[in-house]
C-alpha cells in the first residue's frame, strides 16, 4: 500500500472520527428532553436515539452531503484542505463539548472547510452558494425552532386546557418517545450525510470516483453505512455534558412541552434536510425548547443561557476556521512524507483524547434527574406541562374548581375538617 493510499484510509477514518464526535456531542438534542422528564433513563434513551439514528438511511436522500461536499471547489479540494478542516472540526467538538456547551457540529465542519479552502485558494476556492445556505440556516433554524415550538404549545395548551392532568402526563410520556425518535431520525439524516459528503468529495478529488455529469457527488453504499454507523455509536457514547443544558438550563419541561419542542425540531430539521441544507440539530432543539418555553405562562426561560449559546453558535465557524487554516499551513509547509507522519500523529492524539475525555466524563446516572428534580412545583390545569409561579397545589383541586386557579388556591387553604 503506497503512501497516498494510507493518506485516503488515514483521512477517512479522520472523517469518521468527527462523525462519531457529532454523535456524541449532538446525542442531547434528541434524549435531553425524554431525560429531563424522566420518560426514558438516559441509557436507555441513547439506546433509543442510536438505533433511529441508524433508521434515517431508510428514508433521506443524500442532498446535504452534496451542499457540504461542494463546499470547497474540486480543483482545491484534496487531502491537506480534508486532513485541515476535519481537524478544525473536531477540535470544536472537543472544546464545546467539554465546556457543556452544545454548538453544531454542521458549522463547525463547514468553517473548517471554508477556513481549510481559504488557506488553500483564497476565496477563488470557495463555493458561496453552499455557505450562503449554511450561513442563512445559523439564523433560520433556531428561529424556525422557536417559532414552531411556540406553536405547538399554543395549540396543545388550546387542545388540553380541560384535561385531566394524570392522564395527559400518562399519554404524552409514551408520546414523547414518539417525538424523541422523530429528532433522532431527523439528526441522523442531516448529520450523517455532511460526513458522507466529505469522504465522497475526497473520494473524487483522489480519482476513486468520479462526480456525475451535473456535478453531484456520487456516494457510495459503503459510505452511506459506515457514515451511519459511526454517528449511532457517537450517540450511544452518550454527550452526557450537554444533556442537563438542553434538558434543564433553558427551561423546565414535562412531557407535553418535551413532546412540543421535540415535534417543532423535527418538522424543522426535516424541511431543512428536503431543501439540502445542512442544519444544526443543535440550534434548532434549542430554539424550539426557548419557544415553548416563552408560550408556558408562568414556566421560566433562562434568557441569559440562550444568549451564551448565541454567542458560541456565531463564533463556531470562525474557530473552527481559525484552526483549519493553521492546520492546512502545518500540512503543506511540510514535506510530503513528514505531513503524513503528522496526519497520523494526529489521529493517533485526537482518538487518545478521546479515550481519556470518555472516561473522564460525567457517566449517565450524572445526569438523570434526581427524584424531586421533575415536579419542582405543581403542574398548571390541563396542559400537563406549565409551571405555574402561584404554586396551586394539586390539578384536582383545579379541575373541580372549574380551572379557576384562584379559587383552587383558595380551597387548597382552607383546613382540612376533622
Amino acid at each position: 500500500m503506497d503512501l497516498a493510499l494510507w493518506t485516503l484510509v488515514g483521512l477517512i477514518a479522520l472523517a469518521l472520527l468527527f462523525d462519531y464526535t457529532n454523535g456524541f456531542h449532538d446525542a442531547a438534542n434528541s434524549i435531553a428532553t425524554v431525560v429531563a422528564t424522566r420518560v426514558l433513563k438516559p441509557r436507555w434513551a441513547v439506546a433509543w436515539a442510536a438505533g433511529w439514528n441508524c433508521v434515517a438511511f431508510f428514508f433521506v436522500g443524500t442532498a446535504v452531503a452534496n451542499t457540504v461536499g461542494s463546499t470547497v471547489q474540486t480543483e482545491f479540494f484534496g487531502p491537506a484542505v480534508v486532513f485541515a478542516a476535519l481537524l478544525g472540526a473536531i477540535v470544536w467538538n472537543f472544546t464545546s463539548w467539554h465546556l457543556g456547551l452544545p454548538t453544531s457540529s454542521s458549522h463547525a465542519l463547514v468553517g473548517g472547510l471554508v477556513g481549510a479552502g481559504l488557506a488553500a485558494g483564497g476565496l477563488a476556492a470557495i463555493k458561496g452558494e453552499s455557505v450562503e445556505k449554511t450561513a442563512l440556516f445559523i439564523v433560520v433554524s433556531p428561529v424556525a425552532g422557536l417559532l414552531l415550538g411556540g406553536l405547538a404549545m399554543t395549540l396543545l395548551r388550546l387542545a388540553l386546557r380541560r384535561a385531566d392532568v394524570p392522564t395527559t402526563e400518562k399519554r404524552f410520556r409514551i408520546l414523547q418517545l414518539a417525538s424523541s425518535a422523530a429528532v433522532s431520525l431527523a439528526h441522523g439524516g442531516n448529520d450523517a450525510q455532511k460526513t458522507m459528503g466529505v469522504i465522497a468529495a475526497l473520494l473524487v478529488s483522489t480519482g476513486y470516483l468520479q462526480a456525475g455529469a451535473d456535478g453531484k457527488l456520487p456516494i457510495p453504499l459503503w459510505v452511506v453505512l459506515v457514515a451511519y454507523a459511526a454517528i449511532a455509536a457517537g450517540t450511544l457514547s452518550g454527550g452526557w455534558r450537554i444533556v442537563r443544558t438542553m434538558g434543564s438550563s433553558i427551561t423546565q419541561l414535562r412531557p407535553v412541552s418535551g413532546f412540543a419542542a421535540e415535534t417543532a425540531a423535527a418538522v424543522a430539521i426535516f424541511g431543512s434536510t428536503a431543501l439540502g441544507a445542512p442544519v444544526s440539530t443543535t440550534h434548532t432543539v434549542a430554539g424550539a425548547i426557548t419557544g415553548v418555553g416563552g408560550t408556558n405562562r408562568g414556566a421560566t426561560v433562562h434568557w441569559s443561557v440562550f444568549g451564551r449559546l448565541t454567542i458560541a453558535w456565531v463564533v463556531t465557524m470562525p474557530a473552527a476556521g481559525i484552526v483549519a487554516a493553521v492546520g492546512y499551513w502545518l500540512t503543506t509547509a511540510l514535506p510530503h512524507p513528514v505531513s503524513a507522519v503528522l496526519v497520523t500523529l494526529v489521529l493517533v492524539v485526537l482518538v487518545g483524547a478521546l479515550a481519556v475525555a470518555l472516561r473522564a466524563a460525567p457517566k449517565a446516572g450524572d445526569v438523570a434527574p434526581g427524584d424531586d428534580e421533575e415536579m419542582a412545583l405543581p403542574l398548571r390545569t390541563g396542559a400537563g406541562s406549565v409551571i405555574d409561579v402561584r404554586g396551586v397545589p394539586a390539578s384536582r383541586e383545579v379541575l373541580a374548581a372549574g380551572g379557576d386557579l384562584d379559587a383552587a388556591e383558595a380551597a387548597a387553604r382552607r383546613p382540612v375538617p376533622l
